[in-house]
């Protein structure tokens, strides 16, 4: 009797381990199930966002060359505002707005002339490299108050495989008011907005290699 009470015994303990067990795996899949709705319902949120902030339509190479006019023009202006004593920080933080995406998601900027803070990830940090005045960029001189009287740019190339976005490269020169050149090379890439402007998402731009300096 004591042998088959004890079997009893050991039956009653497995068969309370695996209801515990079952009981457990049921809970974990149902948490699981809760987080994956979470999940699914804040990526629905994101997307909706997306839609709202961005455009269906493709990017054609006639809007980046537009767009590319635009930058050149603006640079030229916030010059101008400063050499006539206007809102020339008003004038670059407007220009900011309206061509790079800061608003819209992360922005990569590289700029051509900072050392120690190479890149400008936000508004501010783009706003001093074009205009100065930032005691946290103390090496930016104002890039836009040079100021220049002309940019052009010469497109190796303009792609937009994935029709949503475009990446142009190449050389552009700014003509400063004693009518020296610079070379500059760059890489852009746009994204265009539910207004249907292009907005830049990713700069990089740097002086060309020269073999003397090494």
């Amino acid at each position: 009797m004591k042998t088959l009470s004890t079997q009893f015994t050991k039956i009653a303990l497995v068969m309370t381990t695996v209801c515990v067990t079952m009981g457990c795996s049921a809970v974990a899949k149902t948490q699981l199930a809760d987080s994956n709705v979470n999940k699914n319902a804040t990526l629905q949120a994101k997307a909706i966002d997306n839609a709202l902030l961005y455009s269906d339509e493709c990017i054609t190479e006639r809007e980046v060359v537009n767009a590319q006019k635009m930058w050149g023009n603006g640079i030229v202006r916030i010059g101008s505002v400063y050499s006539n004593n206007g809102d020339y920080a008003l004038e670059a933080a407007d220009f900011i707005q309206d061509m790079y995406g800061y608003d819209l998601s992360s922005v990569l900027f590289k700029p051509t002339l900072a050392a120690n803070d190479q890149f400008r990830s936000s508004f501010d940090a783009a706003l001093s490299y074009f205009v100065g005045g930032n005691d946290a960029y103390a090496e930016d001189k104002g890039f836009a108050i040079k100021p220049y009287t002309n940019v052009k740019f010469d497109n190796v190339g303009i792609i937009n495989n994935s029709c949503r976005m475009a990446v142009a490269m190449g050389n552009y020169f700014f003509t400063d008011t004693s009518g020296g050149e610079t070379k500059v090379e760059y890489t852009f890439a746009y994204v265009k907005d539910s207004d249907g402007d292009l907005r830049i998402v990713a700069h990089q731009s740097s002086l060309p290699y020269n073999p003397a300096s090494n």
